[in-house]
C-alpha cells in the first residue's frame, strides 16, 4: 500500500524546513575545503604586501587565524542571527572581500548576480527550445536522418567542454563575421552567443529525454485509441503524448536551471560576462573565502528554492504525483 501524498502545502512546509539544514550541510563543506586551500587571502605576491603586523592584526580582525570561531561567526552574519542579535547591519551579512577590500560579498553578489540569473535563464529558454524541437523530431521519426542528425547534435552538445564551444562560437561569429559583440554585457546581443553556448548541454539531454518518452508515449493504448478517434498525429502528439513525455524534462529543470547559473561561471571567463562567475574564480585563485562562502551559500539556497518550484509545477502537471 503506497504511502499518501502529501498536499502542495505540506510539501511547502517540509522543503522549507529543510532547506537551512541543507544549506548547513554546503556551508560546512564549502568552509572545510576552501579553509584548507593554501595560500594567505591578505598578502598580494605580485604587488606590495602590507607589514607583518598589519596581515597579523588583519587575521584577528576576520578571524582567519582561528577556523573555528570564523565558522561560527561568518555563519551567524550571513544567517540573519547577528543582525537580530545588534552584531551587524545587514540582515544577511555575507563580510568583506578579502581580495578587494572596497567592496563587501553582498555588493559584489547585487552587482553580479542579476547578470548571471539572465544569462543562466537565457541559456535554460534556449535549451528548452532546442531540446524540444529536436526531441520532438527524432521521437516522431526514430531512425530517420533527421533523428540520427538531431542524435548527432545532442551527443556533441554533450561531449565538448563548454570552454571549447564558446571559444569556437567567438571566433566564428563574433571574430570572423562580426555578428555578435566579441564580449561584455548589454543588449539580446551580447547575451545570444554566451546563453547558447550554455544551453548546448541542457538541451542536448533534454532532447534525449524527449526523444525516449515520446516513443513511448506514441506506442501507448490510449494513443492508438485517440488515433482511432479519428484524432490527427501530430495532434495526438503535441495534446496527449507530450504532456507525459514533458515530466522527466520537468523534474530535470530544477536542478539544471540551478546548474545553469552556476555552471556560468567558465561561459562568463570565455565571453568576460561581468557576471558572479569572474569574482568567484578570482575568489578561489586568491583564497577570498569570504566571496568564496557567501557565493556558494546563494547558489545552494537557489538550487533547493528551484527544485521546490519544480516539485510544486509537477503537482499542477500531473495532480496523482504525491
Amino acid at each position: 500500500m503506497s504511502a499518501p501524498s502529501l498536499s502542495t502545502g505540506a510539501l511547502i512546509l517540509r522543503r522549507l524546513v529543510q532547506l537551512p539544514f541543507i544549506v548547513l550541510a554546503v556551508y560546512t563543506i564549502t568552509f572545510m575545503l576552501a579553509w584548507s586551500v593554501p595560500g594567505n587571502p591578505l598578502e598580494n605576491p605580485e604587488g606590495r604586501r602590507p607589514p607583518a603586523e598589519i596581515v597579523e592584526a588583519m587575521k584577528k580582525q576576520y578571524k582567519l587565524d582561528d577556523p573555528v570561531a570564523f565558522y561560527f561567526d561568518y555563519l551567524e552574519k550571513a544567517s540573519g542571527i547577528g543582525y537580530l542579535r545588534g552584531t551587524t547591519d545587514r540582515v544577511f551579512d555575507l563580510g568583506p572581500s578579502l581580495k578587494q577590500p572596497d567592496w563587501s560579498v553582498n555588493e559584489i553578489l547585487a552587482t553580479g548576480l542579476p547578470v548571471s540569473i539572465t544569462l543562466g535563464l537565457s541559456a535554460m529558454v534556449v535549451a528548452l527550445m532546442l531540446g524540444l524541437f529536436a526531441g520532438l523530431v527524432g521521437g516522431l521519426r526514430p531512425g530517420s536522418a533527421a533523428d540520427l542528425a538531431t542524435q548527432l547534435v545532442a551527443i556533441i552538445g554533450i561531449s565538448l567542454p563548454s570552454f571549447v564551444i564558446g571559444s569556437a562560437l567567438l571566433m566564428l561569429f563574433a571574430v570572423k563575421l562580426g555578428l555578435f559583440p566579441v564580449g561584455g554585457w548589454g543588449g539580446p546581443a551580447f547575451i545570444a552567443l554566451p546563453a547558447l553556448t550554455l544551453s548546448l548541454p541542457f538541451a542536448a539531454y533534454i532532447s534525449r529525454l524527449i526523444r525516449f518518452g515520446m516513443i513511448e508515449e506514441m506506442g501507448a493504448d490510449y494513443i492508438r485509441t485517440a488515433r482511432a478517434k479519428g484524432l490527427t498525429r501530430a495532434r495526438v502528439a503535441l495534446h496527449h503524448a507530450l504532456k507525459n513525455a514533458f515530466l522527466p524534462v520537468l523534474s530535470y529543470l530544477g536542478p539544471a536551471t540551478a546548474v545553469a547559473l552556476t555552471g556560468s561561471f567558465v561561459v562568463e571567463k570565455v565571453f568576460a560576462v561581468p557576471g558572479v562567475g569572474q569574482h568567484f574564480v578570482d575568489g578561489v585563485l586568491g583564497k577570498d573565502i569570504t566571496l568564496v562562502m557567501g557565493v556558494v551559500l546563494v547558489y545552494s539556497t537557489l538550487m533547493v528554492v528551484f527544485n521546490l518550484v519544480v516539485d510544486v509545477m509537477y503537482r499542477f502537471v500531473d495532480p496523482r504525483i504525491g
